[in-house]
């Protein structure tokens, strides 16, 4: 079977045994993301709304179900989802009823939350408006559930083509492709949410960086451009950190090259100047624009989602909160270090390709600076962070290339000392 066979069926296992969690894959930002995409559809607040809250309640009675069945006291009792669907649609619509009595019809998104919480939801178009020919099309149910499953599957293949730009064997490439698919990165690109998008347009933009240090550096250029400019639209703290990333990669480069005699190369200051123009365009549009600040997305942090009077100190207890967190994150990691070990082995798989490490380093440590600007340690599933765990999926095969190359030079010598055997 060729490459592409290979990366379809891949993709295929992977989309088939999502069929197993159609549902319960929401989470309190997805009813933001599902209500604006059925508004840009022409639904109104309160089909927007009844659309959304039924979704997300039967994703609910689904968990309840799911959950009694296997309750040792409680499996033999009769199917709770009845009962779950109405608490669940007690718990919504009268929230949203209150909110859309006093006025608060203004805006994408159904007022699930109080209206400057609803703001940081309403500069983020671009996951809406990419769910919205699914939803349209398929109902929300299926509709939600395929479009995660259609940026899983795209990251996963962006993974591979990465791979095979830097010239490793089609074994490792679909490692590497496996690999997203079964760590964290496939889990959080399933659930509708802005992270899935984020990671596929991440991975574009490393896989523009592979093309320009292989020689087509306006292709490349032009990836990596069209990605930054799209993230702004998903959510634009990416499009500044992935910025600030990729022209300090650059940079790092292009002076690693000037001190040993050599030319930075046109695809790397292409890279550079796209990284510092994404930066600069980043914080004039949102200043433009009357983006939420950083002040206010550290007093969302820190009021609990504005539930709580406004720090009148907020950066230096952000400062505080910072540092017992990466200790309290570094203890945890300990305790169970498949990610800190996965990072280690995708470092050191990055220093075997120094140009290209310092880029995928760079899109990684988005990741890493995206928890930094939210350090709240109960986040599910470390969603904040995921992005790093592009390091291990892009790194470890680069780490494993000289082991693969070897599998595959090995059998032809084997082939030829047998046909010298024969001519003796």
């Amino acid at each position: 079977m060729r490459a592409r066979g290979w990366v379809l069926v891949l993709a295929a296992v992977f989309a088939l045994l999502q069929l197993a969690n159609v549902t319960d894959r929401d989470t309190p930002d997805s009813e933001n993301y599902v209500s604006y995409a059925l508004d840009l559809g022409g639904a109104g607040k309160r089909e927007a709304a009844t659309a959304t809250i039924d979704w997300v309640c039967a994703g609910r009675a689904s968990r309840a179900r799911r959950n009694q069945s296997v309750d040792v006291v409680r499996f033999h009792r009769p199917s709770p989802t009845r009962g779950a669907l109405a608490r669940c649609r007690a718990a919504q619509w009268p929230k949203v009823e209150r909110r859309l009595r006093a006025g608060q019809t203004d805006g994408h998104i159904v007022p699930f939350v109080a209206p400057r919480l609803r703001r940081i939801f309403e500069v983020r178009p671009g996951y809406p408006a990419f769910l919205l020919p699914f939803v349209s099309a398929f109902g929300v149910t299926w509709g939600v559930w395929l479009a995660s499953v259609v940026l899983a599957v795209a990251g996963g293949v962006l993974v591979f083509l990465v791979l095979r730009t830097l010239s490793l064997p089609v074994p490792l490439a679909l490692t590497g492709q496996a690999l997203y698919y079964v760590l964290p990165c496939g889990t959080t690109a399933m659930r509708p949410m802005t992270e899935g998008l984020m990671m596929a347009l991440t991975l574009t933009a490393v896989w523009g960086c592979a093309l320009a240090l292989s020689g087509r550096a306006r292709a490349g250029t032009a990836l990596v451009a069209g990605c930054l400019l799209v993230l702004f639209t998903v959510k634009h703290s990416q499009a500044l950190f992935l910025g600030v990333g990729l022209a300090g990669a650059g940079g790092a480069v292009a002076l690693w090259r000037r001190r040993r005699g050599r030319a930075p190369g046109r695809g790397v200051v292409a890279i550079a100047a796209a990284g510092c123009c994404a930066v600069l365009g980043t914080l004039l549009l949102a200043r433009l624009l009357h983006y939420p600040t950083e002040t206010d997305s550290v007093q969302d942090l820190l009021t609990n989602h504005y539930a709580r009077p406004d720090r009148a100190h907020p950066w230096p207890e952000l400062l505080h909160l910072e540092g017992d967190f990466w200790k309290e994150w570094l203890r945890r990691q300990f305790k169970e270090p498949l990610f800190v070990t996965g990072l280690a082995a995708g470092a050191w798989g990055a220093v075997r390709r120094p140009a290209f490490g310092c880029f995928l380093l760079a899109a990684a440590g988005t990741g890493i600076m995206t928890q930094a600007g939210h350090p709240d340690i109960n986040v599910w599933g470390g969603r904040l962070i995921v992005l790093a765990w592009l390091l291990p999926v892009v790194g470890v095969p680069l780490l494993l290339e000289p082991l693969g190359r070897r599998s595959v030079t090995l059998p032809a010598q084997g082939r030829q000392s047998d046909l010298a055997g024969l001519t003796r």
